[in-house]
């Protein structure tokens, strides 16, 4: 079930935002301080290509550093990318075939407001310390 969500999934919505958080992510790839948020844009789009049969995990390895570079996403791309999942999650809840997609984009919502310090795996392995 989750292989046909996924590709409707792809089609519908998948495949534009996994190029929008590509394009971000070779944009701040451009300056060294921005390497670590290219990543995150770059795994963030991974996810949001084909979200379904995975989750995200908080790193528990993760110190400092990856808190001050969330509260910098945060106030510079977070909340905005948050809003439009919010925004389309809503749209596609409208319709009963829109739900699983939207709540497939209220589950990006986490990932899109606090990136650095987190890792996806399939939801199979929770607790799984890498996904890919």
């Amino acid at each position: 079930m989750k292989t046909i969500l996924n590709i409707i999934w792809l089609l519908l919505s998948g495949l534009w935002l996994c190029l929008g958080y590509f394009a971000a992510g070779l944009v701040l790839c451009i300056t060294i301080i921005g390497i670590p948020f290219g990543i995150a844009a770059f795994r963030i789009g991974v996810y949001a290509l084909w979200p379904f049969g995975y989750t995200t995990v908080e790193r528990r390895d993760a110190g400092a550093p990856s808190l001050v570079g969330n509260v910098l996403w945060l106030i510079l791309a977070g909340w905005w990318l948050a809003l439009a999942h919010i925004a389309t999650g809503v749209v596609l809840c409208l319709t009963i075939i829109g739900i699983p997609f939207g709540i497939a984009n209220f589950k990006l919502i986490p990932v899109s407001l606090v990136p650095l310090g987190r890792d996806i795996v399939p939801t199979d392995r929770p607790f799984a310390s890498k996904a890919w």
